[in-house]
């Protein structure tokens, strides 16, 4: 650490503990978000049929979304004199974003990312509430992502609702 750190706040040498424990959070917040931009961009890319097309537009733009989260959890850890991590230390979590057997299952694919958004609202609604009066600069940046995060739930909560109407006009 450098040599002028701060002598209060989540910087200072007395917090280390605290801010360690933060850098673990934000490290898994991270990986959660590098692992769905992976599992997004098969997701964009797999599907067929016409009415996968606004679920697949939707995936594309919030690739480039859930990477800037990625990006804002690597610039934090590192603030915090943390390392970000590598390749090598990611482990997959996400088996329920996996692609569908068949490429026009895209029920599977909606289903798959309402549980990746509500893992990531559970788990960022912890990490404010660890940062709540230890780190407002992360505790502010998490809220932000979070709110990002449960429009893009309530988005795709609402196209399962389109599919469950077709499912019960049918019947």
């Amino acid at each position: 650490m450098p040599a002028t750190k701060s002598s209060s706040g989540i910087l200072s040498e007395g917090r280390r503990e605290d801010r360690e424990k933060i850098v673990a959070m934000l490290s898994k917040a991270y990986w959660m978000e590098i692992e769905t931009v992976m599992s997004y961009i098969a997701n964009s890319t797999n599907p067929d049929g016409i009415r996968a097309q606004e679920v697949i537009a939707s995936l594309r733009e919030d690739i480039q979304e859930e990477l800037g989260h990625a990006m804002q959890y690597a610039t934090r850890i590192k603030e915090l004199y943390g390392v970000v991590p590598g390749s090598q230390q990611f482990s997959p979590e996400q088996d329920y974003l996996q692609p569908p057997e068949r490429q026009s299952d895209i029920v599977h694919v909606i289903k798959g990312v309402i549980a990746a958004e509500t893992g990531a609202i559970d788990f960022y609604n912890e990490i404010i509430e660890a940062t709540d009066e230890s780190d407002p600069v992360t505790n502010d940046m998490v809220i932000a992502i979070l709110r990002d995060e449960e429009g893009h739930r309530r988005l795709f909560e609402g196209f399962m609702r389109e599919y469950e109407d077709l499912d019960d006009r049918r019947s």
